[in-house]
């Protein structure tokens, strides 16, 4: 089995040219005076120059939460004040007279849990995170294993108990890891993709030196450059940003490229500009800042980075490249290209995020579907992430369960399956159709689940012990393709439309039989298990 590190996704965010023209007479009274803001040789003043902008952060959060489906192994204990908010919690979302909620709180199927999760950074609203819960101190709750986590609030850390906003829910399947070697407390687990942010996070700029002139002009330009509404001016002293949907998960590269734009535009400045920063990002040391400060100048910046597309510096072309597509030069696709099909470079993964980030989708989905067939498992794995973003054909999914998503890729060399312990629960098939061997027998680690494949047998049968009932449900028949067998062990067992459906299978009882399947040679593929959420 291989275990996935994390890894940190930067992607470019394309710009839209058009900043407005203001007179070298009109800076020079912004700040209610004549003043010379642009001495012999400075290329002028930014809007970074004038302002301190208050970049958002991750915010801890916290609550309590109910966790129901248990087989007997929550617990009745539960602190008096926790439980008058629960009751109280529970009543405003249930008519009173359907529920006895002091007699669910006590329920060995239910046990109260603390929730534990981290709102990204600048989360637009109805943005997803993961949760950790963990059964609360004293009680006599054994698991948590197979239940699931009611719909609870959730406040910033260190405010619970006090009137404060709430600021995210939760709710979901609760997901216990069980393919890790060590041995977790089972009293301790996820909900994955359970939080939901309630609130947009809005970004401040504060000005320097307070005046309603400054506050307006900066606020022109912003919107000027990206849309109306962008910005604010909410007082003389602060602009309010909002995040362009576009760089919604790329939200410190639209807070580099705000605090680069200038605010006098004329050719003669952005030429001299133009001049400089390519000159910088060809010999310089931070190549990064003046790609910045040419994609914030815009369409004027394309000579001189079509020249910088012939360096025989590698990092000089990529960086040259990325920020010409940003600003709409075609050329661009094809450094962009050429870098990420090179076996030997090293900024392959850079060179695909900004295609997918800014170039025609058709253009990024081109080279992705071929990365698809790299030896090197990172970038094949990139380009299926790449092409999922895109919502390209190459990769099929459906949701199964209601609890998770089975995504196939058939034009990958290799063969092996995709499981996502972090973010948005989801297997992947890769190589696919992938098969079941006959002559197989695979039991869960409880031995409540056995998949069993007799040899010369046309079909692979498949029960289940029923969870709260001394009866088996099955066996079922099934095909061998990989897929079907996944989605009768997980599918509900009774579909919407009344008929017979699967065995209702959790999410991390499938991983893990999944795992023992390749372990056994079962399936002829690679287990590959992503990393597990870090909730600090």
């Amino acid at each position: 089995m291989r275990i996935l590190n994390q890894k940190t996704v930067l992607l470019v965010a394309a710009l839209i040219c058009g900043c407005a023209l203001i007179s070298c007479r009109e800076l020079g009274q912004i700040h209610g005076r004549q003043t010379q803001l642009m001495p012999a040789g400075d290329l002028g003043t930014t809007i970074g120059s004038l302002v301190e902008i208050t970049e958002p952060e991750p915010i801890p959060v916290e609550g309590y939460g109910l966790v129901g489906g248990l087989k007997g192994t929550g617990s009745a204990e539960c602190p008096p004040q926790v439980r008058e908010y629960l009751k109280r919690y529970v009543l405003a979302q249930l008519p009173r007279d359907r529920i006895n909620v002091d007699r669910f709180i006590d329920s060995p199927e239910t046990a109260v849990v603390w929730i534990e999760g981290v709102v990204p950074a600048a989360a637009p609203k109805g943005q997803r995170f993961d949760l950790r819960i963990t059964a609360l101190p004293g009680t006599q709750t054994i698991s948590l294993e197979d239940g699931w986590l009611y719909r609870a609030e959730l406040k910033p850390r260190g405010t619970f108990g006090i009137a404060t906003r709430v600021i995210a829910a939760a709710e979901g399947p609760v997901f216990m890891d069980k393919i890790s070697t060590s041995t977790a407390s089972m009293r301790i687990a996820y909900v994955l993709y359970g939080g939901k942010a309630l609130e947009e996070y809005l970004i401040f700029m504060i000005l320097r030196e307070p005046n309603y002139r400054s506050a307006n002009l900066i606020r022109n330009l912003i919107n000027g450059r990206f849309a109306s509404g962008t910005a604010r001016a909410i007082s003389s002293g602060q602009v309010e940003l909002r995040i362009p949907a576009k760089y919604k998960t790329r939200v410190q590269r639209f807070i580099s490229i705000v605090e680069a734009m200038y605010l006098d535009r004329t050719p003669e400045l952005d030429k001299e500009r133009v001049k400089t920063f390519a000159a910088k990002l060809a010999v310089g040391q931070d190549k990064e800042a003046s790609e910045i400060a040419l994609e914030a100048i815009g369409s004027t910046s394309l000579s001189k980075l079509k020249v910088l597309l012939n360096s025989s510096d590698e990092h000089v072309r990529l960086l040259a490249g990325r920020c010409m597509i940003n600003i709409g030069g075609e050329q661009g696709v094809q450094a962009l290209r050429e870098i990420s099909m090179d076996r030997a470079s090293a900024y392959r993964l850079e060179a695909l995020e900004a295609l997918t980030a800014a170039a025609k989708p058709e253009d990024a989905a081109s080279v992705a579907r071929r990365l698809l067939q790299d030896p090197d498992f990172d970038i094949m794995l990139a380009a299926y992430s790449q092409l999922r973003k895109l919502n390209d054909i190459a990769v099929t999914k459906r949701l199964v369960g209601r609890s998770f998503f089975l995504e196939q890729v058939a034009q990958t060399k290799q063969k092996a399956i995709y499981v996502s312990r972090r973010g948005q629960p989801r297997i992947v098939l890769f190589g696919a159709p992938l098969h079941c061997r006959d002559n197989v027998f695979i039991q869960s680690v409880n031995g409540d689940i056995v998949i069993d494949s007799r040899s010369g047998q046309q079909y692979v049968s498949i029960m289940r012990k029923h969870p709260t009932r001394p009866t088996v449900i099955g066996p079922l028949k099934c095909s061998f393709k990989l897929s079907d067998i996944i989605q009768i062990l997980c599918e509900e067992p009774v579909k919407e439309d009344g008929q017979q459906g699967g065995l209702g299978v959790s999410y991390a009882e499938i991983i893990a039989l999944l795992k023992q399947m390749c372990d056994k040679n079962a399936v002829q593929a690679e287990f590959w298990a992503g990393p597990l959420p870090d909730i600090r």
